[in-house]
Parts: structure tokens; C-alpha cells; sequence
């Protein structure tokens, strides 16, 4: 064994495999979560957050990994509570990442040349994002205002004034602002203030954007927002503050809509997202602009998709861009002046989210990512450049990939209104052609999302039980152009409606479906389609699961985080026009729950401010009241899904229970 070999230590023992087992209820509780890859700048080695859940304490624990990328061997940096969002220094002798201490998020950091990590911030709100001082020697973060101060009898007066906002908010909303500190610690000093806002998190949400630095480290690029009530979210714009003095000038003239900004490494340029034409319906383009001001020109106008992330190449003269394409992630590198270049992932699946791609890469082109594939959940990967075939550094889920799993295939059929659809089946194990299987659909949120060949444990726990899952790309989806995801504009249930019962149809004709058993599922938009479907289609199906589901326009519209923003997908305020009040009322589901036949099961956190529990109460009603067999489980819980392990559990246990009920 060489000396390097014997710096690294196991990560982990993993946990036996089990040829031949099925997928069960507690194997999504052993799969292990890989995440925040960030590769050193000389590209020699890699960290990694890695997460097993503790069902014993009802919560997941983290570590940080080091991956040797030469050796594949691992050695553990830190464990700690909420660990994530790993940085390397510019130098990539030190490394930063976010912590819990006392239930609040810090930056802590550890030099690779030996040492514990040490704690920098001590914000008393917690940090919400951060990045280095170019020099490496501080850092720019994000962090809520503390709420004001009461003294005498406006101690007990809890009067807050009501704006745009969610109906769970039982206080005003305070903002978030900017503050520099040096890495030796010591006092952060505020750079921002005010009534406005830097954007917000709402957990389970992904963190906001990092504060973008100059290379000279005198100025951060940030996103403004004109205060923290989540209703005028969408009226944010990109500014430029000068550290030392506060001051802010605006990028654009704009006043809605632009996102992210990233300063280019030679500074002359901030990159920033802007919606195609300043419309909320149509694709996410990458706009570049002078850092000395204007609005600059959209990059990706010839890339017909919907981008989730972008940022710069080290060059200063291209962009890494990702986006949901068909039923994988696509990932381009985009000149800022000519065509993008398509990498090949060959089945892989790079694992995205809205502001975040898992890719990061070092000076000399080598990238680490995290991917999964329909029978492997995610793993750390690395390829030697762009056109280098990828290689897997870890195998945390090699238990799970040795199980008996359904197969995952992407599908395509002729849609209505000319669209050349997609979707996703997972076959149940053993699947044998000439037999006939019940089939359940499990359809995705959002509606600006997509389901892909990855690893999906919910798709693998229900073919388990026997059953073809469907996983429809609907018109509104996100992964096949513009004009695909603009038409569910002021059509948000029948257009979609059609789109999946054309993919249903088509399984059909392939033969293997029972069309005596058919049910129906989602979470969040999934269950808004779910109940769409239940009351438009009622003889299709034999049983429906809807968690938080959008039922009523109308509540999202006055009590949900987004409300007003709704409006975007009417054409404006349903109170301004009869027209589309009309059409909100058409357009939820509400309105067609007396046809409902099927028995069915509601879900819903009773603090979900994203899609509000009163939908599934209001639902409920109308079922039960109507002689539907229903039942309603509330989980009293933030967020719009339980986000710990135990009734996460309870939810799948749940859903199979009931659609096993009725697909006997």
C-alpha cells in the first residue's frame, strides 16, 4: 500500500449488496445522497458532501469527502450538521463550506495543509450563501436583518402589516442583506442595509445566488429585490455595490426579472438571466452585459432550451451551461460569440437543479460531476476534458445498483397539437413482454421540470410492487423548447390533460398495459395534474395519490409564497377582468371534483407555503361530500414536503399502500 493510499481513509462501509432483493420501503432510507462536487483548482482532487439518513434521530448526516482522483481513495474532512456548499480558495489551499452551529448556518474552514476547520461568520440569522474575496484572504455573504428591537408595551403588539405574501406568515418578513468579514474572523462588517432585499430561501429551496466579486475585490454583483415579501419576488434586478462604501448602481434600466449575475473573470462583463422577450412563460436565456452598464445581449438565443445554470469558463470567453434536454440534463459550452457545443454524458445524468448544475471544473479543464443513471442513484464522476469519457470515482450505492430494479427507459410518442412528446417508464423487475401489468402514473411538479432517465426511488419502489410506472413530460415541461413549455400559458390543465393521455394511449398500444388497473399520482403541479386528471378523466382510473396539490388558482393566488405572481400565468390579475377570473376558476381542478370516481388519497404538510393545505382541505370536501372514498393525512410540518427521513417514509408507505388497495 503506498503512502497516499494510506492518507486516505474509507468514507464509509457500505452496506452489503443484495442481488435478487426488490426495491422496499426502507431501501430509499440506504441510498446514499452525493452531492455539492467541487474539484480543487490544480485538479488533483475533488470534495464531495455525503448523506445518510439516521433514522434513529430522524435527520441525515453529512460528511465531507476528499477524493483522490488519480486513486479514487477517500478521506473524511468533517463531519458536522448541515454541511454544504463546499468552496476551494483561489489558490486551493483552504477550503470553505457551511455548518450548523447552534442550529445556524457559519462558514468554517479548513486548510488542506493540516489543521481543524475553524469558524469564521458568527451571523446570529445564519448565513444564507457566500463566496471568496478574490485574494482569498475573506468572504462576501448573505444573511437576513435581525428583527427590530421592541421596548416597553410594543414588546407584546405582534401587528405586522400584511403585503404579498403567504398566509403562514406571522410576521413581517425581514430582508436580507450583504456583509464582507475577513478570513481571520473577527467583526463582519454590513456593506448593504435597507428595506430592500437580497434574495430569500424558503427551505426546502435551493440557496440563493453567491455574491459575485470583481477580480480587483472592489465590487460584488448582486440580485436586488424590492423588499422581502415573497409576492414581488419577481421584481428583481441586477446591481453592482462598491464594497467599501455601499454604493449601488443598477446594471439595466430594467425593473423585473433579472437573476443571478456572475462577474466574467477579466471583469469586463456580468452575465445575468433574463426570460426570452421578458416573459415569465417563455425560455431562461443568458444575457452578457458590460459590467459598466446596459442590458447587454442574450448568449443563448440559438440554444432552444430552458437554462437552469450558467457560469463562466475559467477562458473568460465561453460559458458552462445546463438544461433539462429530453429526459437526460443536457450540458453546453457556449462561446459568448458562435454556436454551443453539445458534451457528451453518454447515459449518464448529470444531476441539476434551478441555479445549480453538479459540474464543477479546474484550471486545466477536468471536471468532477455528480450523475446517476436509471439503475444507479448518484456517484462522483470525472472526465480529463470535454471530450474525455467520464469515469466514476465512488461507489457509495453500489448495494442498491446490485438489487433486482425495474428498467428505466426514455419513450417518445406523437402528442396532440404536433409536439413530439417524451417521458420515462420504469418496467417492474422481471418485466416479461405479453403480459399485462397495472400501470401508475407518477407525474412530475413545477411545471417547469422534467422527469429523466436518472435514479428515481419512488419510480423504483413502485415498479417493485409490480406495476409500469409512467412519467409524462407534459406541455409546460421544461426540456423541449420554448414553445413547448410557453403552452400551458392560460391552459394549465387541459392542454397538459391531453398531452398525458396521449402518452397513456400510446403505452396502450404497446400491449402490456392492464387498462383495468390504472392509477394516477404526483406531488405539488404532479398532484394539481393528478386531480385534473381524477375529474376529466374519471373512468380511466382505479385509484389516485395527490400530495400538496394545487386545486384552487384561486388559493394560490391569494395565500401562496408566489400569489400575485400567479397572475404571469392568466395574462394578469384574475380580479382585474372577469375574463380571467373565469379562467382561473376553469383552469383548477376544484371545478371538476363531482366527477370524480376514484378512491383517493390526499397528502399535505399544514405549513406548506408553496401550494397551501386549504387546496387539500377544500378537495377533500368535495370528494367525501360527493360519496368518493377519500382520505386526507396531514403532516404538521414547514416547507411543501417533509423533509425528514421518518415521514418520508410514512409518505411512500402511504402512496403504495392505497394504490395497492384498488390494483389488486
Amino acid at each position: 500500500m503506498s503512502v497516499l493510499t494510506q492518507m486516505f481513509l474509507a468514507a464509509a462501509v457500505l452496506v452489503a449488496a443484495q442481488p435478487g432483493t426488490r426495491f422496499h420501503l426502507d431501501t430509499p432510507r440506504t441510498v446514499v445522497r452525493v452531492g455539492d462536487p467541487a474539484i480543487a483548482p490544480d485538479g488533483k482532487t475533488a470534495v464531495i458532501t455525503v448523506s445518510r439518513t439516521n433514522m434513529a434521530e430522524n435527520r441525515s448526516d453529512a460528511e465531507l469527502i476528499l477524493v483522490d482522483i488519480a486513486t479514487k481513495a477517500q478521506r473524511v474532512l468533517s463531519t458536522r450538521r448541515g454541511l454544504t456548499m463546499p468552496i476551494w480558495s483561489p489558490e486551493g489551499t483552504a477550503l470553505a463550506f457551511l455548518a450548523s452551529v447552534e442550529g445556524r448556518a457559519q462558514i468554517l474552514v479548513l486548510p488542506m495543509f493540516g489543521g481543524e476547520a475553524r469558524q469564521v461568520t458568527a451571523s446570529p440569522t445564519g448565513v444564507q450563501t457566500y463566496s471568496w474575496r478574490p485574494d482569498g484572504r475573506g468572504f462576501a455573504y448573505a444573511a437576513l436583518d435581525e428583527p427590530a428591537k421592541k421596548e416597553g408595551e410594543d414588546r407584546f403588539n405582534l401587528a405586522f402589516e400584511i403585503q404579498h405574501n403567504s398566509f403562514l406568515q406571522l410576521d413581517a418578513p425581514v430582508p436580507s442583506h450583504l456583509w464582507v468579514v475577513s478570513l481571520d474572523g473577527g467583526a463582519a462588517r454590513r456593506v448593504t442595509s435597507g428595506s430592500w432585499s437580497l434574495p430569500i430561501t424558503y427551505a426546502p429551496g435551493a440557496p440563493p445566488p453567491p455574491p459575485s466579486w470583481s477580480p480587483d475585490g472592489r465590487t460584488i454583483a448582486i440580485e436586488r429585490r424590492p423588499n422581502a415579501y415573497s409576492g414581488d419576488f419577481d421584481q428583481n434586478t441586477i446591481h453592482v455595490v462598491d464594497v467599501e462604501s455601499g454604493h449601488m448602481r443598477q446594471l439595466t434600466s430594467r425593473t423585473h426579472h433579472e437573476a443571478q449575475p456572475q462577474v466574467s473573470p477579466d471583469g469586463s462583463r456580468i452575465l445575468y438571466w433574463y426570460p426570452k422577450g421578458g416573459e415569465t412563460k417563455n425560455n431562461n436565456e443568458i444575457v452578457i452585459a458590460p459590467a459598466t452598464g446596459g442590458e447587454g445581449r442574450s448568449a443563448t438565443s440559438m440554444l432552444d432550451r430552458h437554462i437552469l445554470t450558467a457560469s463562466w469558463m475559467r477562458d473568460g470567453q465561453s460559458l458552462l451551461l445546463g438544461a433539462s434536454d429530453r429526459t437526460k440534463t443536457g450540458v453546453w459550452v457556449q462561446p459568448i460569440d458562435g454556436a454551443a457545443r453539445k458534451l457528451d454524458f453518454g447515459q449518464l445524468v448529470v444531476a441539476s437543479g434551478f441555479g445549480s448544475l453538479s459540474v464543477s471544473t479546474s484550471r486545466d479543464g477536468r471536471m468532477a460531476f455528480v450523475a446517476s443513471t436509471g439503475d444507479r442513484p448518484s456517484e462522483l464522476y470525472w472526465r480529463a476534458s470535454e471530450t474525455a469519457a467520464p469515469e466514476r470515482l465512488t461507489d457509495f450505492n453500489a448495494h442498491v445498483a446490485a438489487m433486482d430494479l425495474g428498467k428505466a427507459e426514455g419513450i417518445e410518442w406523437d402528442g396532440p397539437d404536433g409536439f413530439r412528446m417524451d417521458g420515462v417508464v420504469t418496467y417492474p423487475p422481471g418485466f416479461q413482454a405479453g403480459r399485462r401489468y397495472p400501470l401508475v402514473l407518477y407525474i412530475h411538479g413545477g411545471p417547469r421540470a422534467s422527469s429523466k432517465v436518472s435514479f428515481s426511488a419512488r419510480s423504483q419502489f413502485l415498479a417493485a410492487q409490480g406495476w409500469i410506472v409512467f412519467e409524462p413530460n407534459y406541455r409546460g415541461s421544461d426540456n423541449l423548447g420554448n414553445k413547448y413549455m410557453s403552452a400551458i400559458w392560460n391552459d394549465a390543465g387541459a392542454g397538459p390533460g391531453r398531452d398525458v393521455m396521449s402518452g397513456v394511449e400510446y403505452l396502450k398500444s404497446r400491449g402490456f398495459v392492464d387498462v383495468s388497473r390504472m392509477a394516477v399520482s404526483g406531488w405539488s403541479y404532479g398532484g394539481y395534474m393528478t386531480t385534473w386528471l381524477l375529474g376529466n378523466y374519471p373512468d380511466q382510473w382505479k385509484a389516485g395519490v395527490a400530495g400538496a396539490a394545487v386545486t384552487s388558482n384561486m388559493d394560490q393566488y391569494d395565500l401562496g409564497d408566489a400569489n400575485v405572481r400567479r397572475g404571469y400565468a392568466l395574462g394578469g390579475s384574475p380580479y382585474t377582468d372577469p375574463r380571467r377570473l373565469q379562467a382561473a376558476i376553469e383552469q383548477s381542478p376544484i371545478a371538476y371534483a363531482t366527477k370524480v370516481k376514484a378512491p383517493t388519497l390526499l397528502m399535505s404538510n399544514t405549513g406548506d407555503y408553496r401550494v397551501p393545505i386549504t387546496q387539500s382541505y377544500r378537495y377533500y370536501h368535495a370528494l367525501r361530500d360527493n360519496g368518493v372514498t377519500v382520505e386526507f393525512i396531514g403532516y404538521p410540518l414547514p416547507g411543501h414536503n417533509p423533509s425528514d427521513p421518518v415521514h418520508q417514509k410514512d409518505v411512500d408507505r402511504r402512496w403504495v399502500e392505497w394504490l395497492t388497495k384498488y390494483l389488486k
